[in-house]
C-alpha cells in the first residue's frame, strides 16, 4: 500500500478520534451547568464547542509528549498508529453507549502502546514516561481535583450561608457560565493537543517531519476543528451521568467543581501532562457533590466509572494489539481492520437509538430538590 495513502487514512483516523473525544467528553466541561440550569443543553455545547476550537491553539506541550514521549516513533510505521487509533475508537463509543465518563486521553494512550508493543515489541514503549506523564497523573489528578473541589463547595456553603436563597443561586449561575467555559477552553487546551500528536507522530515516522518537531499550523487547526464539532454534537448520555446520575448537583457545587477542573487541567497542560481531563471532571464533581452536608453521593455509580477507568488502558491496549497483529499482515490485514472498526461503529450507533439521549431529555433523571440554604 502507498505510503502517502496510509498517511492520509492515518489522518483521517485520528480526526474520527478527536471528533468522537469531542462529545465523549462535553460533559466533562458542561455537565453540571446543565444540570443545575445555568445554561440551556444546545447553548453549552455551542459554547463549549467555540471554546474547544480556541483552546486548542493555546498549548502544544502534550503534543509534544505524545508525539516524541511515550513510544520510540524510529521504530514504529503509520499502520501501528493507526491499528493503535482503532482500540481508542471502539473504547470510546462503547463507554459512550453505556454513558460511562472514561478517559478518552488513556483510550488513546492504550490503543497505542498495545499496537506499538506487538508491531515493535517492548522496548519501543517508554515506560518510565508512560508512568511520570500518563499514570502518576491518572492517579494523583482526580483525587486533587476532587479536594479542590470539596474544599470550595464547603466555603461557597459557609460564605453564602445567611444570604437569600434566590440570590444565591442567581449568583452561581452567573459563575458557572464562567467556569464551565473555563474548563472547555482548557479541555480544548489538554485533549486536542493528543490527536496533534497523534497526527505529528504520524508524519515524523513517515518521515515527512523531523524528529522531535512540534505540530503544523495545519495539524493544529484540523484538531481543533474536529474536537470542537464533537463538543458541538454533545455526548448526552455521559452529560446525563455526571450532571444528574452522580448526586444532587447545586449552584454552589457546580461552580466549585467546574473551577477545580479548569484549574488543575489548566496547570497540566502548561507542564505537558496527558492526565485525562475527564477523570479530573469526574472527580470534582464527586468533590463537590460530597462537600455539601446532607447531599446524597451515588458511590455505586463511582464505583462503576472507576471499573470503566482501570478497563480503559489494558482493553484499547488489547484492541490496538489485536489490530496491529492484523493490520502486520499486509494491505488485506490494514483493510479487514478497517472494514471491522465501521461494522463495530455502526453497531453500537444503533444500539443507541433503541434508547436516545438528547438535549431535550437530558435531564430527565429524578432527583430530590432541596434548597440551597438548607445545604450549609
Amino acid at each position: 500500500m502507498d505510503l502517502t495513502v496510509i498517511v492520509v487514512a492515518v489522518i483521517i483516523t485520528a480526526l474520527v478520534f478527536d471528533f468522537t473525544n469531542g462529545f465523549h467528553d462535553t460533559a466533562n466541561a458542561m455537565a453540571t451547568s446543565i444540570a443545575t440550569g445555568a445554561l440551556r443543553p444546545k447553548v453549552a455545547v455551542i459554547i463549549a464547542g467555540v471554546l474547544n476550537l480556541v483552546g486548542a491553539f493555546l498549548s502544544i506541550e502534550v503534543a509534544k509528549t505524545i508525539s516524541s514521549g511515550l513510544v520510540d516513533e524510529t521504530k514504529i510505521t503509520p499502520i501501528t498508529i493507526f491499528a493503535g487509533l482503532v482500540g481508542a475508537i471502539l473504547w470510546n463509543l462503547l463507554t459512550w453507549l453505556l454513558g460511562l465518563p472514561s478517559s478518552s486521553s488513556h483510550a488513546l494512550f492504550g490503543g497505542l502502546i498495545g499496537a506499538t508493543w506487538v508491531a515493535a515489541g517492548a522496548d519501543a514503549v517508554k515506560f518510565a514516561a508512560v508512568i511520570s506523564k500518563v499514570l502518576l497523573p491518572a492517579i494523583l489528578s482526580p483525587l486533587i481535583a476532587g479536594v479542590i473541589a470539596l474544599a470550595a463547595t464547603y466555603l461557597a456553603y459557609k460564605i453564602t450561608a445567611r444570604a437569600h436563597d434566590g440570590t444565591v443561586r442567581r449568583g452561581f449561575k452567573v459563575g458557572q457560565i464562567v467556569s464551565a467555559s473555563m474548563v472547555a477552553l482548557a479541555h480544548g487546551t489538554n485533549d486536542a493537543q493528543k490527536t496533534m500528536g497523534i497526527i505529528t507522530l504520524t508524519l515524523i515516522t513517515a518521515g515527512a517531519l523531523p524528529a522531535n518537531a512540534g505540530p503544523p499550523f495545519w495539524v493544529i487547526l484540523s484538531a481543533g476543528l474536529a474536537i470542537a464539532l464533537g463538543t458541538y454534537i454533545g455526548g448526552w448520555r455521559i452529560i446525563q451521568t455526571l450532571g444528574k446520575r452522580v448526586g444532587e448537583i447545586q449552584t454552589p457545587q457546580g461552580f466549585a467543581a467546574e473551577t477545580s477542573s479548569a484549574a488543575v487541567i489548566m496547570a497540566s497542560s502548561h507542564l505537558g501532562f496527558a492526565l485525562s481531563t475527564t477523570q479530573v471532571a469526574t472527580g470534582s464533581i464527586f468533590g463537590a457533590a460530597a462537600g455539601r452536608r446532607l447531599a446524597s453521593v451515588k458511590w455505586g455509580v463511582a464505583g462503576q466509572m472507576a471499573i470503566a477507568w482501570l478497563l480503559t488502558l489494558p482493553a484499547a491496549a488489547a484492541v490496538g494489539a489485536v489490530a496491529a497483529w492484523v493490520a502486520a499482515t499486509g494491505t488485506i490485514g490494514t483493510i479487514i481492520v478497517a472494514i471491522v472498526l465501521i461494522a463495530v461503529a455502526g453497531g453500537i450507533y444503533a444500539a443507541s437509538r433503541r434508547r436516545p439521549v438528547t438535549a431535550d431529555n437530558v435531564n430527565d433523571v429524578p432527583t430530590t430538590e432541596t434548597p440551597v440554604g438548607a445545604a450549609a
